[in-house]
């Protein structure tokens, strides 16, 4: 296991925008502690189709320094809220093809129900506050951006 001192990990943040591929390696890495007996994570894929439309790929948009202002509170209140000893969250911008990692989350606590509350309340909270926006291409040539209400918000 790779064990980060307290240095290492007050330099690091807990949420982050990302313009390229999410490499899950170094931010399981980072959840490792010798106070966790579990992790849990999340990975929210580019799908192919939503409300019955065939999708061709979208793009994230986001108002970098409020996403990062707002993502990095999430999480923080992740760590408050939950009993875990730590937390990350990387959302994808740009243009992504069907298939491609939009969205990590994960969470380590000594256990697993706090772990798994944790990230599922970072995810919730990031696609209901953090402001990115998806704008997504269908099949048939039309495009649109995407901005679902709570209400009108489907399990993934």
């Amino acid at each position: 296991m790779n064990f980060r001192d307290e240095h290492d990990e007050r330099e690091m943040k807990r949420f982050a925008l990302s313009e390229t591929p999410i490499d899950i390696a170094p931010l399981h890495d980072v959840l490792l502690d010798a106070r966790a007996g579990a992790c849990a994570s999340f990975e929210g894929w580019v799908r192919d189709h939503n409300d019955g439309r065939a999708v061709r790929g979208l793009r994230y948009e986001a108002y970098v320094a409020l996403a990062e202002a707002e993502g990095e509170r999430i999480v923080d209140e992740a760590l408050v809220k939950f009993e875990i000893v730590n937390a990350r969250c990387v959302h994808r911008t740009g243009e992504l093809a069907i298939g491609e990692l939009a969205i990590w989350a994960g969470a380590s606590a000594a256990h697993r129900d706090a772990a798994f509350a944790a990230c599922r309340y970072i995810v919730d909270e990031v696609k209901s506050r953090v402001p990115i926006w998806k704008h997504e291409r269908y099949a048939d040539g039309a495009a649109g951006w995407l901005h679902p209400r709570p209400e009108q918000e489907k399990p993934a």
